[in-house]
């Protein structure tokens, strides 16, 4: 059977949690103000997309394929990324809500996280590998044999990263950012 193809389409203020979204691929095309809360988006394909302003919350993505795809001001709430089709996975997050989030086992290099809320986000066995955390909350975030080689963290704040159990070499932090790298050893620093 065929799949559908969507291209440059603009879907607004279209509530996603009660009307489910065609099955297909969808080309260039932008979703703005829409609802998809606790819906099914899993099998779609979504190509150089856009998400803006949209309630992606507890939203199911099994073999769903993000393919630079860019989240501006949305809500993701408890996403599990993870059941997303891994190949060609490229997504970029602007000043979103990303708690509880999860994106175990993910090759993620060169991700940008931008003004995003990812508290108690979970990145176990995740390959963050020159990605960009730029002013993010990362709050009780898991980060568990977690590859952060060259990432940026510099403005990022709240997260506690073990370095014995992540590999961090060349990844930036600020001074004040050091705390959390040494936060297990409940030691205080002046």
């Amino acid at each position: 059977m065929d799949s559908i193809i969507f291209e440059n389409k603009v879907f607004k203020q279209t509530d996603f949690s009660k009307k489910l979204l065609g099955k297909g691929t969808y080309d260039n095309c932008r979703f703005v103000d829409c609802d998809f809360s606790d819906s099914d988006l899993s099998n779609i394909t979504f190509i150089e997309c856009e998400f803006t302003k949209c309630n992606l919350s507890m939203t199911k993505v099994h073999n769903t394929s993000f393919k630079g795809v860019k989240f501006i001001n949305c809500k993701l709430l408890g996403l599990n990324f993870n059941d997303c089709d891994e190949f060609l996975l490229l997504v970029d997050f602007e000043d979103c809500d990303l708690k509880f989030a999860s994106f175990n086992k993910l090759k993620l290099s060169k991700i940008k996280f931008t003004n995003c809320s990812l508290q108690e986000a979970d990145f176990i066995e995740t390959d963050l590998t020159e990605s960009l955390f730029d002013n993010c909350d990362l709050s009780r975030t898991i980060f568990t044999r977690t590859v952060l080689i060259k990432a940026d963290l510099r403005t990022s704040y709240g997260y506690s990263i073990d370095p014995e159990i992540n590999k961090i070499s060349k990844a930036k932090f600020s001074l004040p950012g050091i705390i959390g790298l040494l936060d297990k050893y409940k030691i205080e620093v002046d």
